[in-house]
């Protein structure tokens, strides 16, 4: 046991090796939950949630390929969407799960609406954490031009004011502490004492060769979730899930449960307490 969690691996069906953490016990009567992660992102972005769940539930926070512990793939062009909903199956067969609730932010979203269409997997609930059928144009053409992109910081003091720099509307209320616990989940020192993104920066280059022109029609995934108690979360200040998007979203889902959190861009990072709350009430209701 590493703190409150533990540490293992399993290997993907192409044949890298991912890592993941494991929280809390098996529940017979309840589905495991399992946390996944944004674009260049990884599991300690859940680590506070996933510690306040583990009482009641069996939570893994998965690094997806080419993020944090996770091997990076050779083959830049399988940093897609697709890939990743394989990798989870295969990491739902390597435990045995039987069935799942899934927390996404952001591309975790993605990967979760996607997985709701996958026949193989037992869903009981989803959380889209900023995330909705239509993404806004300007926000894609933003994280295009950041991802894989950003430079080598001299120290974690340089890294935090980086950060805080780029991310600051998003987070208008955070702390000093706040932006140290941000950096320190996205970053990591290297050998040379230097602190960089822990991602593979060609994440970025997957991204920027993908399609130009007319974003996929994913409404019809979305009707994917009409059967599963599904919470959509969105940032107040978000610039990837519109307000109007939002709303659509709950047109289109009589059942859905939502919650906008204020003073949050893209995206929440699911400690707040009104989102804790939230995602209690969806996961033992």
């Amino acid at each position: 046991m590493t703190n409150n969690y533990l540490e293992r691996d399993y290997m993907s069906a192409d044949g890298l090796r991912l890592y993941y953490r494991v929280y809390g016990a098996h529940r017979a009567d309840r589905p495991a939950v399992i946390c996944l992660p944004g674009l260049t992102r990884n599991c300690r972005d859940f680590a506070r949630l996933a510690a306040h769940l583990s009482d009641g539930f069996h939570v893994f926070t998965p690094d997806l390929r080419g993020r944090g512990r996770s091997q990076h793939d050779l083959q830049w062009q399988r940093y897609q969407p697709l890939t990743y909903v394989a990798d989870i199956v295969a990491l739902i067969a390597h435990e045995q799960l039987e069935s799942v609730a899934l927390i996404g932010t952001s591309l975790g979203g993605l990967v979760a609406m996607l997985l709701a269409a996958t026949p193989a997997v037992t869903i009981k609930a989803i959380v889209l954490n900023d995330i909705g059928p239509e993404v806004e144009s300007a926000a894609m053409a933003r994280i295009g031009a950041y991802v894989g992109n950003t430079p080598v910081a001299p120290s974690w003091d340089a890294a935090i004011a980086r950060a805080q720099s780029a991310y600051g509307l998003a987070f208008p209320d955070f702390t000093a502490a706040d932006w140290r616990y941000l950096t320190e989940c996205t970053c990591r020192e290297a050998e040379d004492g230097a602190i960089i993104t822990d991602y593979d920066p060609h994440i970025g280059t997957a991204v920027r060769a993908a399609p130009s022109g007319a974003a996929p029609d994913l409404w019809p995934l979305f009707g994917m979730l009409r059967s599963i108690p599904t919470l959509a979360i969105r940032g107040g200040l978000s610039d990837v899930l519109s307000a109007a998007t939002f709303a659509r979203m709950r047109a289109a889902k009589s059942d859905l449960q939502q919650l906008e959190i204020a003073n949050r861009g893209h995206a929440p990072t699911l400690d707040e307490p009104t989102a804790v709350a939230a995602i209690d009430q969806l996961l033992r209701g």
